[in-house]
């Protein structure tokens, strides 16, 4: 871990915090040089006995020695733990990692323009995630090389220009891993169906997905000509496709990511509210 950032706080101790600590620990930052604030004592005893790092009830004078400040509340409670967080961290590059809570709301509970907004998913918990970041116009270049630096432990990230972009994103990858666990459910049960074990069935069903996205993400063809190669006219692969086309299956998934981005709208008006 570089030396650029000296010290970084969280708030809120929870998954996708701890995936992040994790990450930079393993890339060398020490425990000492990580605070975060977590009221629930169960939570804040996990975190000292995994990690080692310095763990407050609540938000104090501790913080203002942070860099770079963490976001990883829910975003129900966003506003109430910015209010006595901003009295120390005035200095400091926020990050969030709240779904729905936009910018704008953001830099007036915490006073401050450099702000970036993240949108993860589970995945980032085995070094798998993919984020899309969105920087206020008040974030340099030095703060979005400082937020790659700690996203880039839980995985892979991109950039949007527009913040808007982030409901697709939550649509999309946010959301995404419980696609991939509600197909990996229905081809396990079709297996048992068909005679399996369900051991043997879930194992395929997951090496299936997990070695078709390594194929894809090697290949640098498009999705629709990897498939194609897998579909011979009159062949099972064929069956199955024309089945899943006859039903509407991808116009019905199309419409339930339209769904997911539409909520990811209303929670960004629900808790975004002053």
């Amino acid at each position: 871990m570089s030396n650029s950032l000296e010290h970084i706080a969280f708030i809120g101790g929870g998954n996708m915090a701890s995936a992040i600590i994790g990450g930079l620990i393993r890339q060398g930052m020490p425990a000492s040089h990580i605070t975060v604030v977590e009221p629930f004592a169960e939570t804040a005893a996990r975190l000292q006995q995994a990690f080692g790092v310095s763990v407050l009830p609540e938000a104090g004078p501790a913080l203002a020695a942070a860099q770079l400040v963490v976001w990883a509340v829910k975003p129900q409670v966003f506003k109430e733990a910015a209010t006595p967080t901003a009295a120390h961290t005035g200095q400091a590059l926020h990050l969030s990692v709240a779904a729905g809570i936009r910018t704008q709301s953001i830099c007036a509970w915490l006073n401050t323009n450099r702000v970036v907004r993240s949108m993860p998913n589970t995945p980032a918990l085995v070094g798998q995630g993919m984020t899309a970041l969105f920087a206020c116009p008040g974030v340099s270049a030095a703060d979005q090389s400082h937020v790659e630096q700690v996203i880039a432990t839980t995985g892979q990230f991109l950039w949007v220009k527009q913040e808007s972009q982030l409901d697709a994103v939550t649509a999309l990858s946010g959301s995404g891993p419980a696609y991939v666990f509600f197909f990996l459910e229905a081809m396990t049960e079709a297996g048992v169906g068909m005679g399996l074990p369900a051991e043997q069935a879930y194992q395929l069903a997951v090496a299936t997905f997990s070695g078709a996205s390594a194929l894809a993400a090697a290949s640098t063809e498009s999705p629709q000509v990897l498939r194609q190669r897998v579909t011979s006219k009159g062949g099972t692969t064929f069956a199955a496709i024309t089945s899943m086309e006859a039903a509407g299956v991808k116009q019905a998934f199309i419409a339930a990511m339209q769904a997911a981005e539409l909520r990811a709208r209303e929670l960004g008006d629900e808790f975004g509210k002053a």
